[in-house]
């Protein structure tokens, strides 16, 4: 009878004790929930609620249905900032992790002053993308053209052109992310044992060949996460719009974002605007989901292929 009344003393001890941990989690959960969805979930459901509007952002406004994503696929400018979006976010998606991986490889090997390096490359992330953006933009309107014209070249500025603007837009996007990629790639290359090396030196394996079917097989979640951010970043790209171009030269350089902002808040188009905000969502969403599948198959492969060769050996 004692045992059973001991035991049941921790039961209710036990069960106490994480009463008062669950309460102390619903204390903390419950907030963060609130706000998420005030400033979060509440805002992306209003904005959806607009695009079946013809809301200008003040006054009244009259229910108008599908019109407004109809208009969408009719849209010139609307067309071209997709395709600017979409070849900004690509290029600089290759650009950024094919400079982070060599970095990255560069920074892990054995070198002088590896944890210096690695925190100076860090340093371009911690500023904002407005401060870098109007960096950039005096760098390209004044002292870029004065170097072109002490080699004999034309001096003009490279956001003048709507052949060129873009590039330079993918130039500062490049600057500021390849530091977080290096870091994430480095943290990905230090989890390859060396054991792994080891046999792949004995089996022959040097240079590239040790880089392909050694390092990169074994960092390819890293890799994965690296394509999808960047994806999903420069998808998203705004700061460095506003601070180089704002969306010229003849709105050349015009991203969906932007469009989304300049014309829905100053050019009376909220509804609109907001039809065009939740196919972006959707399209984002879709583009995200179907990078991660394709990744996840092609690591599926890699390990098929690492399989068969441990069966060889």
């Amino acid at each position: 009878m004692d045992t059973k009344k001991t035991e049941d003393m921790k039961f209710a001890k036990k069960k106490k004790k994480m009463s008062g941990k669950s309460r102390t989690f619903m204390l903390i959960t419950i907030p963060i929930v609130a706000l998420f969805f005030t400033f979060n979930t509440l805002p992306l459901i209003q904005g959806a609620i607009y695009s079946f509007t013809n809301f200008r952002g003040y006054g009244s406004y009259e229910w108008v249905g599908f019109r407004n994503y109809i208009d969408l696929f009719h849209d010139a400018r609307v067309g071209s900032s997709y395709l600017f979006t979409f070849k900004l976010a690509i290029v600089t998606t290759i650009i950024v992790n094919a400079v982070s991986l060599i970095l990255a490889m560069a920074l892990n090997s054995k070198i002088r002053f590896k944890s210096g390096l690695r925190g100076l490359y860090f340093l371009p992330n911690i500023l904002g993308g407005l401060v870098v953006g109007y960096i950039f933009n005096y760098f390209f309107t004044y002292i870029l053209p004065q170097i072109a014209i002490m080699l004999g070249f034309e001096g003009n500025s490279m956001l003048a052109s709507s052949k060129t603007a873009w590039l330079a837009i993918a130039v500062v996007c490049a600057w500021q992310s390849i530091a977080m990629n290096t870091i994430i790639y480095i943290s990905g290359l230090q989890t390859v044992p060396e054991d792994v090396y080891e046999a792949g030196s004995l089996d022959g394996a040097t240079g590239f060949a040790k880089f392909r079917y050694l390092t990169f097989p074994l960092i390819l979640p890293f890799f994965t996460i690296n394509v999808v951010l960047c994806m999903k970043n420069f998808l998203m790209v705004f700061d460095q719009i506003m601070s180089l171009t704002k969306g010229g030269p003849a709105q050349s350089t015009e991203s969906i974002s932007y469009l989304i902002y300049n014309n829905g808040m100053s050019g009376g188009q909220f509804g609109f605007q907001s039809a065009n905000a939740v196919v972006f969502f959707i399209v984002i969403v879709v583009n995200l989901y179907y990078r991660c599948v394709s990744w996840v198959r092609r690591r599926n492969s890699y390990e098929k292929i690492a399989e068969t060769d441990q069966k060889r050996i």
